[in-house]
């Protein structure tokens, strides 16, 4: 079983890289004229590199807690009380909204595409060709 999934994951590391679409730029770009020193744009790509780091290593430390957390029952642990609260959060039950869509013949739903994302990676180093010594005569 091990053997079958390692060739599995073999095949997805060798396929061709997801190429990124581009996307229309957003309103609101600066002009020409407003551009910020390119000290100051590099050291927002610094601090938003870094803070991206940093939510990734929280995301995983906050999934490896939960794995623990979530079969607890509700009560209290030392300093700790655990319990479940409802959320507020709600979406759409696109089950229930097809259903509704299919049973008065109103087609597919319309769907909308969702804001691109903001990427930032750094940039390969600028590479020049070595030095061309002169030979001694």
């Amino acid at each position: 079983m091990l053997k079958a999934i390692r060739n599995i994951a073999a095949r997805f590391r060798h396929q061709a890289p997801v190429m990124a679409v581009q996307v229309a730029a957003p309103s609101g770009l600066f002009t020409a004229d407003e551009m910020p020193p390119a000290a100051d744009i590099e050291a927002a790509a610094t601090n938003f590199h870094r803070a991206a780091d940093q939510a990734r290593a929280a995301d995983r430390a906050k999934r490896a807690a939960r794995k623990l957390l979530d079969r607890l029952p509700a009560g209290r642990y030392g300093a700790w009380e655990v319990e479940r609260v409802a959320s507020n959060r709600q979406t759409a039950d696109l089950d229930a909204i097809r259903r509704i869509f299919r049973e008065h013949g109103l087609g597919e739903v319309p769907m909308k595409v969702s804001a691109p994302s903001l990427k930032v990676t750094r940039a390969a180093a600028d590479t020049l060709p070595a030095p061309v010594l002169a030979e001694a005569a």
